[in-house]
């Protein structure tokens, strides 16, 4: 198949390894300098090139907040039957793009990314396939995703919005309140030195992207329960309820043993 990726950033780039051995792959990207580490595949910086190619997909992997300009500006260079995809973490705009674009799409979000995952090692990560999508598209990135040792799960444009308010929204609010109260410390320990590191990777994300995650029309609610369960703490501290504290001790390790996934679990499903 004839598989043009768009954007060579750190997911484009790792689309065009991924794919360059069992496919004709290219590449479009305006900056020539970012795809100096991108090989065996057709390198384009101008639009007239996308159509000489005839890509039968088309995988966006561009910045979320340029992903539909980024299909609007190559959409007239695109053979009709040609499937156009993405792999954005946040599917605003999208479906109702995707509703009027007069081309097969699918669309898929990889549950990993370049700053916390081992990109060569990615057995016990996940990926989404969007159910609304083309059947050979989706077909193609099931054997795709496969192929790494994912677990796929089939999810609809709400059922997606709603698993990414939850596992991206909590972490990252998360993140920001531990930011927003941290001060230096000359000794920090090693479990203020693990957060911190998070901290660093999470807000080295795009800004719009947190923005867009955070303004999630799902995510008000999960920051709710945080705030919820931070005025049980609050209250157990002030009282040293030394009972209260148990309990709730007990209830997040139970919270935290119930999301362990072991290799021996991945393996039973």
């Amino acid at each position: 198949m004839r598989v043009l990726v768009l954007g060579a950033g750190k997911m484009g780039s790792f689309f065009l390894d991924l794919l360059s051995f069992s496919h004709e792959t290219a590449v479009y990207e305006k900056d020539p300098k970012r795809m100096r580490f991108t090989y065996n595949c057709q390198r384009f910086t101008a639009l007239e090139e996308i159509r000489q190619f005839q890509p039968e997909l088309v995988i966006n992997a561009v910045t979320v907040k340029y992903t539909i300009q980024a299909f609007n500006e190559v959409m007239p260079y695109l053979p009709t039957g040609c499937i156009i995809s993405d792999i954005a973490s946040v599917k605003t705009n999208l479906e109702m793009f995707y509703a009027q674009c007069g081309h097969p799409f699918v669309s898929t979000h990889p549950m990993f990314g370049p700053t916390f995952a081992n990109l060569q090692q990615l057995g016990h990560e996940n990926a989404i396939i969007i159910k609304e999508g083309d059947e050979q598209g989706k077909l193609f990135f099931r054997k795709l995703y496969a192929s790494l040792g994912l677990s796929i799960y089939d999810y609809t444009f709400d059922e997606h919005d709603q698993t990414v308010a939850y596992s991206l929204s909590i972490p990252f609010v998360s993140t920001f309140v531990f930011s927003a109260v941290m001060r230096h410390q000359d000794a920090p320990g090693t479990t203020f030195k693990r957060h911190l590191q998070i901290a660093r990777g999470v807000l080295g994300e795009d800004d719009y992207l947190l923005q867009e995650v955070l303004f999630n029309p799902y995510t008000s609610d999960q920051v709710a329960r945080i705030r919820e369960e931070l005025g049980t703490l609050l209250d157990i501290i002030d009282r040293k309820d030394e009972a209260g504290m148990a309990r709730f001790l007990t209830k997040i390790r139970t919270n935290v043993e119930r999301n362990t996934v072991t290799p021996k679990d991945r393996q039973a499903t």
